[in-house]
């Protein structure tokens, strides 16, 4: 399966749907008035949410791993806080379990992808090179996606290659003669 944005890795979902729910449960009663707690848990959460997104976009296995090992630390965070305002009487019991259950999945989450993501780097393994239609067997990416190896997009079909004077073409097409270019 390709994921071609952040907001698609199940992870990012789990953390986000938790997210709501801390910004939900802190918005009011007793953990709306206590401003360190209510920051702190909100600071936890958005940076889980933020480091798995970071971590997706900077193309390289190895340093999404390290992204998301930012992230699990936060999520544990989450847990702690989740601890510390059941015990002030913050939240019930029920909302206390849908919260817990949410953080479980989204650290069981992390953790499956940071294998994954470790075994990649291990083995040198570039999974944003798949091809979008694994029919056709073409690895090559498609013309305007983002290319991981310099930060830019991939060129058009058919246009010079700036960078080594070449010509960008489909696999498998030949150079036209000259002058039949627009034939």
């Amino acid at each position: 399966m390709r994921i071609d944005h952040f907001q698609d890795l199940v992870v990012w979902q789990l953390a986000d749907e938790l997210r709501h729910e801390i910004l939900a449960f802190t918005d009011t009663g007793p953990a709306s008035k206590d401003f360190k707690y209510r920051d702190q848990i909100r600071d936890a959460i958005a940076s889980a949410c933020r480091n798995t997104c970071e971590g997706f976009n900077r193309f390289r296995p190895a340093e999404f791993a390290r992204f998301l090992e930012f992230a699990k630390g936060s999520l544990g965070e989450v847990q702690d806080c989740l601890i510390d305002g059941h015990n002030r009487k913050y939240i019930d019991g029920d909302r206390f379990d849908k919260m817990w259950r949410l953080s479980k999945r989204a650290i069981g989450s992390n953790t499956r992808l940071h294998a994954y993501l470790k075994e990649c780097a291990d083995k040198g393994r570039e999974p944003w090179r798949q091809p979008r239609n694994p029919k056709s067997g073409n690895a090559e990416p498609q013309a305007g996606t983002p290319n991981p190896e310099s930060g830019t997009e991939n060129p058009e079909s058919g246009t010079e290659n700036p960078e080594s004077g070449t010509e960008n073409r489909e696999p498998g097409t030949k150079k036209p003669e000259p002058g039949t270019e627009n034939l």
